[in-house]
C-alpha cells in the first residue's frame, strides 16, 4: 500500500507551480514513498532519555559584538558612486509616484 497517492503528488506539484508527465509523476510518487517510508523507520528507535536538539552540532554565534564605531567619512563614501547629488549617492527611479 503507497502512502501517498499520485493525487497528492500533483497536487503538490500544482503548489509548487512545477509541471510534469504521468510517467515522473509515477516516479516521483514511487521515490516520495520509499522517503516517508524511510521516515517513518525513525519512529522504530528507542528515543528514551536522549534530549532533543535543533542541530546535530554544537552551534555557537560567530558574529561579533554590535559596537559603535566611527563610520566611513561621506567624501570617502560616495567616491565611487557614479552619480551623486547633495553630499548623497543619486539612483534610477525604481518605483512610480502615485
Amino acid at each position: 500500500m503507497s502512502r501517498i497517492s499520485e493525487e497528492q503528488v500533483k497536487y503538490v506539484a500544482h503548489l509548487a507551480r512545477l509541471s510534469f508527465n504521468e510517467e515522473e509523476i509515477k516516479r516521483f510518487t514511487t521515490q516520495l514513498d520509499e522517503i516517508i517510508g524511510f521516515a517513518e523507520q525513525l519512529n522504530e528507535l528507542d528515543t528514551e532519555g536522549i534530549e532533543p536538539t535543533t542541530h546535530v552540532l554544537d552551534m555557537y554565534n560567530v558574529m561579533r559584538d554590535d559596537v559603535v564605531e566611527p563610520s566611513l567619512p561621506c567624501k570617502e563614501a560616495l567616491k565611487n558612486a557614479p552619480v551623486q547629488e547633495d553630499g548623497q549617492v543619486k539612483v534610477p527611479l525604481i518605483m512610480e509616484a502615485d
